[in-house]
């Protein structure tokens, strides 16, 4: 973006503490959609904070929970990208309280110039029809506008809440426009009836405004709110390259979007549309429309096969696992290596009961993986018995597991690629590729990747209880409790 169109520097604040069910299996709660490699060869969260990159953008401010923190700081790391702060919510407080947690934490840093508020998990291809949408937004931020973003819609959408214009564009007006009001998501003839009037726009869930102008807003609106966020900001403290935001008065805020605490409740707001793109990928029929099909509207992914089929999408995320659909006409088939999922496209939105019977009966697919990410890598379970597991472990250069020993269970690690450092008890060792070294039970031991590629090992663990609380941690780089 040219940062000679508008006066001031913008910040990107991503939200990204999100937890998205209705994409299952691929999201779940333990590594949910925005972290995941959706459409192309990166993340949403990567697309989103490369999107708000480059001249003109300031190093984003993100917003997550503890349990990404690390999870978004090293896909930052491999996109090039240095997070500006990190701030991290006890618990899920929707978005209003983020927003407002972010516009303090930017008034008391300093920080001069203009906030663009946008979700981590929304696709957008086009990056310069996007910078160009910013940039006609940004006079009217800077004026004290409260600036928001709609889509242009193509379809009587009922997936998606609208905004409602005060009048239909003029040919070639691009905005920004008066905001007239905030539409909860309609039912299909009121879908219709907006999709016809011309001045509807799908709620993109974006915003861009001053500090100040927001501050305003909540002073005005949810003053209560506003000092209970300030409070979990004084009360807070820097964790590692984090800053985590008190529990106690942050728990005790109210559950609210931002379009309902303040926006529906100001004066000063104007919608820019944008015409050359959008999904909020909310279900598997939205990510079908974004994938690439044939002529029969069939999307692959993965090792995926489909024969006479229409309109459907066959997505395997497993490489051992052949997905095959025959004659399927309008239906979803996600396949992963602990749950397939198999449904009409029209009852995309309906996943997430999926997701809550797979609770009920107390279903580990419900909310995890089979690999489970950590601040240092991931390791998957791949041979699991009464009285030994085998799991694959990589270990990122540089990071280190915590220094540690276990009640109940002796382990083996063969390493297959790179180089690992073994501390056991007091004893050192390099072990390199193909070769092998104990760890006894009650042993002290920690795990390091002293190289500069990613270390594979396997891991056999034997003993009476395999759990993963069956860890006593004596130091940790990370700070974990």
């Amino acid at each position: 973006m040219d940062a000679a169109k508008f006066k001031d520097t913008i910040t990107p604040v991503i939200l990204c503490g999100g937890s998205g069910t209705r994409l299952w299996p691929l999201s779940r709660r333990s590594y949910p959609k925005q972290f995941a490699n959706l459409i192309g060869d990166s993340s949403l969260f990567q697309d989103t904070a490369r999107r708000m990159s480059g001249p003109g953008f300031a190093a984003p401010l993100i917003l997550t929970n503890s349990d990404f923190r690390f999870i978004a700081t090293q896909q930052l790391l491999e996109i090039g990208i240095d997070p500006g702060a990190v701030l991290l919510e006890p618990t899920g407080r929707n978005t209003a309280a983020a927003i407002l947690a972010a516009a303090l934490w930017m008034r008391r840093q300093g920080q001069d110039g203009l906030m663009l508020v946008a979700p981590s998990d929304h696709a957008i291809p086009d990056t310069a029809a996007f910078h160009d949408m910013i940039a006609r937004g940004a006079e009217a931020a800077a004026a004290g506008q409260l600036v928001t973003f709609g889509v242009v819609p193509d379809r009587a959408e009922t997936g998606y809440g609208y905004l409602e214009l005060s009048h239909p564009p003029a040919a070639g007006d691009r905005g920004p426009v008066p905001l007239a009001r905030f539409v909860e998501k309609p039912d299909a003839e009121n879908a219709a009836r907006m999709l016809a009037s011309g001045r509807h726009l799908w709620n993109a869930g974006l915003f861009l405004f001053s500090p100040a102008a927001i501050l305003a807003a909540f002073e005005a609106h949810m003053p209560a709110m506003l000092e209970q966020v300030g409070r979990a900001l004084d009360e807070g403290h820097p964790d590692l390259g984090f800053f985590r935001l008190a529990p106690e008065p942050w728990d005790s805020l109210e559950d609210i979007s931002i379009d309902y605490a303040v926006m529906e409740k100001a004066g000063n707001l104007s919608a820019v549309p944008f015409d050359h793109g959008w999904s909020d990928l909310g279900g598997w029929d939205a990510v079908w429309r974004e994938m690439a099909q044939s002529g029969d509207g069939v999307a692959l992914s993965g090792t995926a096969t489909a024969i006479d089929c229409e309109n459907s999408m066959l997505r395997s995320e497993d490489d051992n696992i052949e997905l095959v659909g025959i004659g399927l006409n309008n239906i979803v088939a996600i396949a992963m290596a602990d749950a397939v999922l198999v449904a009409d496209a029209s009852r995309s939105q309906d996943v997430k009961q999926a997701v809550t019977a797979l609770k009920r009966k107390e279903a580990r697919q419900a909310e995890t993986f089979r690999k489970d990410h950590r601040p240092w890598g991931w390791f998957e379970s791949l041979v699991l018995g009464e009285r030994f597991q085998v799991k694959r472990i990589m270990v990122h250069p540089g990071a280190a597991l915590s220094l540690q020993s276990h009640h109940h269970r002796s382990e083996h690690w063969i390493v297959v690629e790179g180089t690992a450092r073994v501390t056991v008890d007091d004893t050192v060792t390099l072990v390199t590729e193909n070769q092998s070294i104990y760890v006894p039970l009650g042993a002290v031991h920690r795990m390091e990747n002293p190289g500069k590629v990613p270390m594979v090992l396997i891991e056999i663990q034997t003993g009476t209880y395999l759990g993963e609380d069956d860890i006593i941690r004596y130091e940790d780089v990370y700070a974990r409790q």
